[in-house]
Parts: structure tokens; sequence; C-alpha cells
């Protein structure tokens, strides 16, 4: 695919440290989007075959450096500002875009004015792409949202203006950024909207900070949904055990 001389409509961040052995499959998913975007990639002084692969596509790329940053939540907020597009998005080099997912979200949220952002379907994949599960994904309901986050990030798309005037990503937050940047969204503007299209892939592999650090993402997501409802849901206390023993047993297909 040519790269294309419309204004880009949506901004995409790839974020990476060290996942060279992902990261090629990442960015030809966000090349072989049919929409006019620009691809800002913040590589964090890999020094595996990441910059090698940046290079090769480099062409593609708007914006790319590979430097020590201020971790991942600081990447993605340095990177959007390098963008202009008036949609902004993610994609975590270890995940990728279903082939006209990104197409998807961005004619949804074109058709909801009222919407901050748009979240679609999403699947769990392995490490050599083959899907394993869907993301549990439902309808925006906020009582739901204090108590899990539905809304898989992979898959979703933001409007640039809602991004600003929230601050972007709370750069406090290592594990769960993305679920503190819904509950923002929601607090400021109100619903998100759902599209019920597998619109991304989210990647479960061994190295994932989700599947290392189930205390910090647990404790992290309670902080966030106090400081967006004032109050901390039970089911975060009682599904903590469970979840270490969950995480647990899940390493061992990784060994």
């Amino acid at each position: 695919m040519t790269v294309s001389t419309k204004p880009p409509l949506v901004t995409v961040v790839v974020p990476s440290f060290n996942q060279g052995k992902f990261l090629e499959r990442a960015l030809q998913s966000v090349i072989q989007q049919d929409v006019p975007k620009e691809i800002i990639v913040m590589d964090g002084g890999s020094s595996d075959e990441s910059v090698g692969i940046i290079k090769q596509y480099q062409q593609h790329i708007t914006y790319w450096q590979s430097k020590k940053d201020g971790g991942q939540a600081n990447a993605i907020n340095t990177g959007m500002a390098y963008g202009s597009a008036p949609f902004v998005c993610w994609l975590n080099s270890d995940d990728m875009f279903m082939p006209n997912g990104l197409a998807r979200l961005v004619s949804e949220l074109n058709s909801d004015f009222d919407a901050p952002a748009v979240y679609g379907k999403c699947w769990h994949i392995d490490e050599q792409d083959k899907k394993v599960a869907p993301y549990l994904s439902f309808q925006f309901n906020k009582v739901l949202l204090a108590n899990y986050c539905f809304i898989a990030q992979p898959a979703t798309l933001i409007r640039r203006e809602c991004w600003e005037a929230v601050g972007g990503l709370n750069e406090r937050f290592d594990y769960a950024m993305d679920y503190d940047l819904w509950l923002r969204l929601y607090k400021h503007y109100g619903r998100l909207k759902y599209v019920r299209t597998f619109c991304a892939a989210n990647r479960l592999h061994g190295d994932t900070k989700t599947h290392n650090g189930v205390e910090m993402h647990y404790k992290e997501s309670m902080d966030a949904v106090n400081q967006a409802f004032g109050y901390i849901p039970i089911k975060w206390t009682v599904a903590l055990p469970v979840m270490r023993v969950v995480r647990k047993l899940a390493s061992l297909r990784y060994r």
C-alpha cells in the first residue's frame, strides 16, 4: 500500500521496547489499514532487532525515535503530541489491528458526535497469531465499568479534542493507564460507543505487564475506580486471590 497523500484522519502511536519479535506484525497491521493515518513509533531504546524493523518500514512512518523514555504512558503521550489527526489511538507493539478494523472504528466515531471514543471487539491471540478467545466486551454500562474493564484497548479510537481535554494518559499509572482513561472520558463526556465488530487483537505471552504484575494491576485499577466514583466495589478485593491463581496457571503455558 502506498503512503496516503490525504490529510491523516488518525494518529496511531506504537510504543515499543524490546518487542522485535512482534513489532513487524504490529506495524504491518497498521500500514494495511485503508485509512489516512500518521504512524508514530516510540521505541524506548530497544537492544533487540526493533530499530532495524522500524527503519525497514520508515517510509510509512511519520515520526520515530529510539531512546529511553519516562515509561509507556509517557511515551504514548509524547508520541501523540507529534501528531495532528482528529482521531487518536495507540497500538502496543505486541498487538495487531484486524483487517479494516481501524476503518470501522473511524466510521462509527464519525457517525456519533456525542461519543468521546469508540471501542470494538477484540481477540486474544497467541504468539503465532492464532485466535485463543474473544476479550469479554459489552455494551457500555457505568456500573459494569466500575467492576470490570470491558473495553479492550487495542480496539479503541478517541477524538483528539477529548484526549487533550482530559490530559491524555495519567503517567503515574503503569498497568491500568487505559482503564483510568476510559473512566475519565466517561466522567467528562458520558458513554463510550460500542461496536460489535472485531477490530483488533491482544497478544497473550509471558512477557506482558498484565500477566506478570497482577498485584500492581489490581492496585492501580482500584485507585482509578476510586478516583472516578469515590468508592471501590468489593469485586476487586474478592477477585484478586482468584486472579493470582489464574495467572500462575496461565504462566505454565509460557515455560
